[in-house]
């Protein structure tokens, strides 16, 4: 077996770039191992984890970035190979020149930018972020493990100069039409967002498309803007842009439950815009007051809903227009006496939460790695237990290994486990298209979905898989050929993600299929 470092010193890349070329090696083949990764010292202990032991490594800082390969075949190859891409996806286009500008002011003269996205290492991330914003320029700021003290500073900078900090940890936003980092194509339309959630941003916006209907603005803000400390300043904004925003005729808020006080104080500031608004606040407790302008809802899919009936003048979709394919209920005779679980295993963050917060009003217990009450949580969340609800792009899982929508293989090795386990009755899934997302998530994923079922199958059991799929038929993934692709592997597929829990509760004899 041959092994190869290489340290690139003083050349930075992003991480999405790093994790998206290391999934698609991993997938080629013909290594058994390859990492991508910048020197952090985190990062660092991960290579040497995976047995990387090179000289080069000692003298690696959080500058470099450092390949690592492991092949039976030629190593060094590879090595080439990861440089020759890295370089290509360095180089942007401009008015017909091809430019790879080294700093923010460079980018900003060769671009004619007036947003920067900023995904350095969190320790860099704060100072790029105020030299972007001392130019003038809206920042985006990917990057997470940026203190709060630095996130507080610079949001009160970019309010003071009326520009956005959105993040960090921000990877959603829908900007003039255009969608950043993890985002959906959708059309342009009357419905702006501001969200403090990656997924949540996308599930609402997908489902608006959907319907006929588009979307003005979608700003992301980053999870801790609604904090007590950081005091939904960036949310606050989002909201007084949109309020003046003529292509705005209805405000969407999306979150998870923010602090009690910034919550009273969001509200206040509803009431002073004469635009009509939507709150959708994820796995929290009733909050607000409905009124003829202004709708409180609790999951994603209510939040479009409402949106599009608001803009329509109480004309909008009714619930039941919508519905889920497949009689799987009629099927659980098939079951197992000792199977009884749903075992969700998701790429996105906020879906697991939405997906939680409908099955602990009809499912005891509940347990999950995204849980915010005690009891609920779970001890490992790389074991399951009860009806376990597990978010696989918590850090835990994603630490030195691409997201998993980026690359799925971490999920399609649960999936197997969860089929093993004579207690598992449900697999539900979400599968996320767009911007930054793998190039054919359930293509990917087919295999294994089949191999659980006949895993379960031989052993007596039945095995009952239900999915949702996030997106459009503008992704570049294309919803319907990648919903067709489940349909044919046997898999229920349901209209939002709402409707997937809903579906799954109902296969295991709780809840009901009823919209609310």
């Amino acid at each position: 077996m041959n092994s190869l470092v290489k340290v690139l010193c003083n050349e930075y890349f992003d991480s999405v770039t790093l994790m998206s070329l290391t999934a698609k090696l991993r997938r080629a083949g013909g290594a058994e191992e390859v990492v991508v990764l910048m020197g952090t010292p985190m990062n660092l202990q991960l290579i040497e984890g995976l047995g990387f032991t090179a000289d080069e490594l000692r003298l690696a800082t959080s500058s470099d970035c450092v390949i690592g390969v492991r092949s039976k075949d030629d190593a060094e190859t590879l090595v080439e190979e990861v440089l020759r891409q890295l370089k290509e996806g360095n180089v942007q286009k401009a008015e017909g020149r091809s430019v790879a500008p080294a700093t923010i002011a460079g980018a900003g003269q060769d671009l004619a930018a007036n947003l920067v996205i900023i995904s350095t290492p969190g320790e860099y991330a704060a100072r790029e972020a105020r030299l972007a914003l001392e130019q003038g320029l809206h920042v985006m700021m990917f990057s997470d493990n940026v203190t709060l003290e630095d996130e507080v500073r610079l949001k009160q900078m970019a309010q003071a100069k009326g520009l956005f900090m959105m993040g960090p940890d921000c990877g959603t936003a829908i900007i003039n039409g255009k969608g950043l980092c993890f985002a959906n194509r959708v059309r342009q339309g009357s419905i702006g967002l501001v969200a403090a959630s990656g997924t949540g941003l996308q599930e609402v916006a997908v489902q608006i498309h959907r319907l006929g209907h588009g979307i003005s603005q979608g700003i992301g803000v980053g999870g801790r803007d609604l904090s007590l400390a950081v005091g939904g300043m960036m949310m606050k904004q989002g909201i007084k842009a949109l309020a003046e925003d003529p292509d705005t005729a209805v405000i969407v808020l999306i979150s998870k439950p923010p602090a009690e006080e910034v919550q009273r104080e969001i509200f206040a500031l509803l009431d002073t815009v004469p635009k009509p608004c939507v709150i959708c606040f994820i796995d929290g407790a009733a909050v607000g007051v409905d009124g003829p302008h202004r709708r409180v809802v609790h999951s994603l899919e209510g939040a479009a809903l409402a949106a599009i009936d608001l803009v329509d003048g109480g004309r909008g979709p009714s619930a039941a227009a919508w519905g889920v394919e497949g009689d799987a209920v009629n099927q659980v005779g098939l079951a197992a006496p000792n199977q009884k679980y749903i075992r969700a295993l998701y790429c996105g963050g906020t879906l697991c939460a939405e997906a939680l917060g409908y099955a602990r009003t009809v499912l005891n217990p509940t347990f999950s790695n995204v849980a915010k009450r005690q009891e609920e949580r779970l001890p490992d969340p790389r074991e399951s237990r009860g009806h376990s609800f597990i978010d696989l792009g918590d850090d835990v899982f994603t630490r030195g290994r691409p997201h998993p929508m980026i690359d799925p293989e971490l999920r399609l090795e649960r999936i197997m486990e969860e089929a093993a386990d004579p207690e598992t009755l449900v697999l539900l899934l979400d599968f996320v298209l767009g911007y930054g997302a793998h190039e054919d998530p359930v293509g990917i994923s087919v295999g294994a979905i089949g191999a659980a079922q006949v895993l379960a199958q031989k052993a007596g059991r039945y095995l009952a898989v239900v999915a949702y799929v996030c997106g459009t038929e503008l992704d570049k993934q294309g919803l319907e050929s990648q919903v067709e692709l489940l349909r044919r592997a046997g898999v229920l597929v349901a209209t939002s993600n709402l409707q997937a829990v809903k579906l799954a509760c109902a296969i295991v004899g709780e809840g009901e299929l009823a919209r609310d």
